[in-house]
């Protein structure tokens, strides 16, 4: 309670009268406060908080005399009590309850047949680990944060710690900055048996992607960076990016490693503009493209498939409901409406039929084509687009038993879905013939609703350095 009462009062995040009249930038104490009364000099001025022990520290050092007979000790007390109520909350703030989820279908028993080689298991987590510069820039969105939690010297320890705690087998982290990549998260990374793959995206822009794996457990057989910008390309014109990279295992257990077994990552941040549905659904159709490229095998199969990043899009979306369904008819649909990011977006603009240029080399159903110096479409209104991955979410979305929505990032402006591990679950050949290798999830590490993230003041926070959550699933490549 006293500590309620302390942030309720004091916190930057729940002070409009005092945020709107400004605060000292160097130690984050008022530098305004409401005009003296001839009060403030009597006796038992200001009331003790209800429920605070009389033995807590703050009690002795700050109530036990409680009569300012000046204007100099009232601000000595009150700035030092500003001072006890930020380290209060920080020291005594408690980090989110996330537990291992066994998958159901984990529970199944598929015998394997003979002569087949042993499954592999792996993890994956995907984390937008918030580049720090972005931070800076959008300074707004992390009011409500204690001032102490977002320098970078404080995030670093607990990104890295948190890496380290989970310990998984292959890392897709988004909004890696550049200079603390190559500084700092790199060499970190290696020490722990990491091999690190990173992707700048275009242009000026500080931050990108990066796919780290475990050297002991997989090797590389290839790194193939995705850029969306195409120069001359009104559509095409930002600088997000995508990293793609074909993986095998190094399988202890066999004699022989089977050469057919590997897998595809990839790893992608779409474009954030919630008003440009037009431009997130070209960016998926290049990387799509190209993951189709490098998983395709010579005998007409496809390689497993895990797609991970930060797709700025919703659950259920427009957008969301074309990967997991491989087709998305939006004739008459709105721009706006494609990511789900707002409920009601302005505007009533349409996406166009085609949706890109056939001069950038990708069909309908996100394959490479011949590029065309003709930019119309072939197929006059085509109002449709597919792809053939078969992709499912690690995650379900919704918290069982009460059906809450699940987040993934929060701030001050929004608390929602926008993360995902998608993969492919069926065996894209039948088991019996050669190559033929699928996709299991066995399990999750669970996320929270809206309501456990306000119980520690939303993210970033002392525990949290990013204003995403990891997240983290378990699968068993088998034939």
């Amino acid at each position: 309670m006293f500590l309620r009462q302390l942030s309720s009062s004091f916190l930057p995040h729940s002070r409009p009268a005092l945020c709107r009249a400004g605060f000292s930038g160097a130690s984050y104490l008022p530098h305004f406060l409401p005009a003296p009364h001839p009060w403030w000099s009597a006796q038992r001025f200001p009331p003790r908080p209800p429920g605070l022990p009389p033995s807590h520290p703050a009690a002795h050092q700050v109530y036990s005399g409680r009569t300012f007979h000046t204007l100099t000790d009232f601000y000595f007390n009150l700035k030092f009590l500003w001072v006890i109520s930020l380290s209060l909350s920080l020291s005594l703030s408690s980090a989110l309850e996330r537990r291992w989820e066994p998958s159901p279908s984990a529970c199944t028993s598929y015998p394997l047949p003979p002569g087949c080689s042993t499954a592999f298991d792996f993890s994956v987590m995907s984390y937008n680990i918030l580049s720090q510069e972005l931070l800076q820039d959008n300074a707004y969105l992390y009011r409500h944060c204690h001032p102490g939690v977002l320098p970078w010297k404080h995030r670093l320890p607990n990104l890295l710690a948190e890496i380290q705690q989970y310990d998984a087998d292959i890392l897709c982290l988004q909004e890696v900055q550049e200079d603390h990549y190559e500084n700092q998260i790199k060499p970190a990374l290696q020490a722990l048996g990491y091999q690190c793959e990173y992707k700048k995206r275009t242009g000026s822009k500080p931050d990108g992607c990066a796919v780290i794996f475990k050297s002991s457990r997989l090797s590389l057989l290839s790194s193939n960076p995705v850029e969306y910008l195409r120069p001359g390309d009104a559509l095409l014109d930002r600088d997000n990016v995508g990293l793609v990279l074909l993986l095998r295992p190094n399988d202890a257990t066999a004699a022989q490693p089977d050469p057919s077994a590997f897998i595809c990552v990839a790893n992608t941040h779409l474009l954030y503009n919630p008003r440009r549905g037009d431009i997130k659904l070209a960016q998926l159709a290049i990387l799509l493209a190209e993951i189709r490229r490098l998983s395709s095998r010579s005998d007409g199969s496809t390689s497993p498939v895990v797609l991970c990043g930060d797709f700025n899009s919703t659950p259920w979306s427009p957008l969301y409901s074309f990967l997991t369904t491989g087709c998305l008819d939006y004739r008459g649909m709105q721009i706006g409406m494609v990511s789900g990011q707002e409920s009601n977006p302005r505007g009533q603009r349409l996406l166009p039929s085609p949706i890109w240029s056939n001069c950038l080399g990708i069909d309908h159903q996100c394959q490479y084509n011949k590029p065309s110096a003709d930019s119309s479409s072939p197929t006059g209104e085509l109002t449709r687009i597919e792809h053939g991955l078969k992709l499912q979410s690690s995650y379900q979305h919704r918290l069982m038993p009460d059906g809450r929505p699940e987040i993934t990032t929060c701030h001050s402006r929004t608390a929602m879905t926008v993360d995902y591990i998608l993969f492919t679950p069926e065996f894209v050949t039948p088991p019996s013939l050669p190559g033929g290798w699928g996709l299991q999830l066995l399990g999750r590490l669970s996320l929270v609703g809206q309501s456990e993230l306000e119980e520690v003041d939303g993210l970033p926070n002392r525990h949290h350095s990013s204003d995403h959550l990891p997240l983290l699933t378990r699968f068993r490549l088998r034939r």
